[in-house]
């Protein structure tokens, strides 16, 4: 049974960086832990069991699918959905807009300002 994901939820910090290194090309679970743990990715630090029992989350859930690639048998590769881009797409939104009220309060310096 697939779960929609509504775009208000907040995503997992797991879930994010996973969307994330899915958007520049098909990988598979051990580059996307090494995406997620650079800073570009969100310096996360998953271990197999977070990043494979959130892999089989997101691919009940339509955010992901395997991609069908193979340079080794016993890899699987992922490839984001379009429902995954949507839903990728408004969390960012989300984050956008936090920020833009963190930095209206003056929690966060606005870029280029002191």
């Amino acid at each position: 049974m697939s779960h929609e994901r509504t775009p208000s939820a907040p995503l997992s910090s797991a879930v994010l960086a996973i969307l994330l290194a899915l958007m520049e090309e098909d990988k598979h679970g051990y580059a996307i832990m090494q995406f997620a743990a650079a800073p570009a990715g969100g310096s996360l630090r998953m271990g197999p069991g977070t990043l494979y029992g959130t892999i089989d989350r997101m691919l009940r859930d339509g955010l992901i699918r395997e991609s069908g690639l193979s340079d080794d048998e016993r890899r699987r590769y992922y490839r984001i959905t379009g429902q995954g881009q949507a839903v990728l797409s408004a969390e960012l939104e989300r984050l956008n807009q936090t920020l833009a009220a963190a930095r209206r309060a003056g929690l966060v310096p606005v870029a280029g300002r002191r």
